[in-house]
């Protein structure tokens, strides 16, 4: 079965990028029980001449539906349940590179003054009451005496959007996740069909606060950077799922836009080429990739964070053990970040939180655990070291936080470098 997952077990400055829509709840509908699927009707190929394109296409009884742009992938339609005959023939033809289903992906779910930072414990669906211990135990505090993050730096979170509320909001004066839209500038863009970029899952805002939630404000929680500029990529709808063009198409949306850190907490067990084809992309347009290894508990890949161009982030507890649930592999998983009980900001109305309402988290600041969470410490990370001024290029950051990264146990077991050390990687 093709899968992709959610890897999750100053002044504001709103940039509005999706079409706008009539916003509505998120409908009361369960998720489905199976992971997996595809588009029904939906083929991605690659041909080796595009100018053979239709005609190729009509021989298979398809028709181009549209190219995703930059990555010279086109979106073929084809009869309801015949992708997997149509994806064999194409195969086979000379003319094309590779062709491949259009798969669902999912999300991978599983000292400043801010009270729940590690002053004052907050008290969580599912955790008990807690701090935010992650922060101590990479040295983030003596990260922040070298740097506190920069507005010049663009981090991408490739997700379910970021709690900016939407124009057309049945709340008007509902403007978005008082601890993320006071204080960071946020650009917003859409690939789900029919919604703006706003969040209506919870998980996407959760990943951006560990990246960038209003620091030393006085209220909620920490983000690694204190300054930033937070790009929010829907790519995932309310539930946690979303098409492999979709998420094609909005990491070369974040590179193209000047993206120097994407994060991306989702994933699949199958080596897609057309993902593949994004990350490289967005690699060779200097960005930092942050994924998360996935929850499968094993050593199976997972994909995109098995890619060269990506850096794969398993999930550790506060006591830098490996999480039960992380996937793992020292052939294949570069460091590791916390990953277990992650305290941070979720969609701010209950109504609009799907992870709130079905599977009972508090809307505001809830703690969530996966490899999901793991990754955003990556991301945060990577934006910090951008910000000293000490590297010029991708390869420079990727580096410098690999080769600082603490050789906690399982170093060379579980993963390659170690357990980031926020402090290392900036001094």
């Amino acid at each position: 079965m093709k899968r992709l997952w959610f890897f999750l077990c100053a002044s504001l400055v709103v940039i509005v990028a999706a079409s706008a829509v009539g916003a509505q709840p998120p409908q009361k509908v369960r998720p489905p029980e199976d992971k997996g699927g595809q588009v029904a009707d939906e083929v991605l190929v690659a041909f080796r001449d595009e100018g053979h394109a239709a005609v190729v296409a009509r021989a298979v009884g398809a028709k181009v539906s549209r190219v995703l742009e930059g990555l010279h992938v086109h979106v073929l339609k084809v009869p309801a349940g015949s992708v997997e005959g149509t994806v064999r023939a194409l195969t086979h033809n000379p003319m094309v590179e590779f062709a491949e289903p259009n798969a669902i992906l999912h999300a991978f779910l599983e000292d400043p003054n801010d009270p729940y930072d590690n002053t004052s414990c907050y008290s969580t669906s599912t955790a008990g009451c807690i701090t935010q211990w992650a922060w101590a135990k990479v040295q983030a505090y003596d990260a922040w005496s070298v740097t506190k993050g920069s507005p010049a730096v663009k981090v991408a979170v490739v997700d379910t959007g970021i709690d900016v509320g939407d124009p057309n909001y049945w709340w008007p004066d509902y403007t978005g996740h008082e601890d993320l839209v006071s204080c960071q500038s946020i650009i917003i863009k859409s690939f789900v069909s029919g919604e703006s970029g706003n969040d209506d899952d919870g998980h996407g805002t959760h990943v951006a606060g560990t990246i960038g939630a209003c620091t030393n404000n006085a209220i909620g929680v920490a983000g690694a950077n204190w300054q930033v500029q937070l790009m929010g990529v829907k790519v995932l709808d309310y539930s946690g799922s979303g098409t492999l063009s979709a998420v094609a198409s909005g990491i070369r949306w974040a590179a193209d836009n000047g993206a120097n850190v994407i994060n991306l907490s989702l994933g699949t067990d199958t080596p897609y080429k057309t993902l593949e084809r994004a990350v490289n992309y967005a690699w060779n347009r200097g960005a930092v990739l942050a994924c998360a290894a996935g929850n499968n508990g094993t050593a199976a890949r997972t994909y995109p964070a098995a890619y060269t161009n990506c850096i794969a982030v398993a999930a550790t507890d506060s006591n830098d053990a490996k999480a039960w649930f992380s996937s793992y592999g020292a052939d294949w998983v570069d460091v590791a970040a916390p990953g277990v009980n992650i305290l941070s900001t979720i969609q701010d109305d209950w109504t609009w939180c799907f992870l709130c309402y079905w599977y009972g988290y508090f809307p505001g600041y809830d703690a969530l655990s996966g490899t999901s969470m793991a990754a955003p410490h990556v991301a945060g990370l990577a934006a910090l070291v951008w910000a000293t001024g000490k590297c010029s290029t991708n390869s420079c950051v990727r580096s410098q936080i690999e080769s600082t990264a603490d050789k906690i146990d399982g170093t060379g077991s579980y993963w390659r470098w170690g357990r980031v050390n926020y402090y290392n990687a900036v001094k």
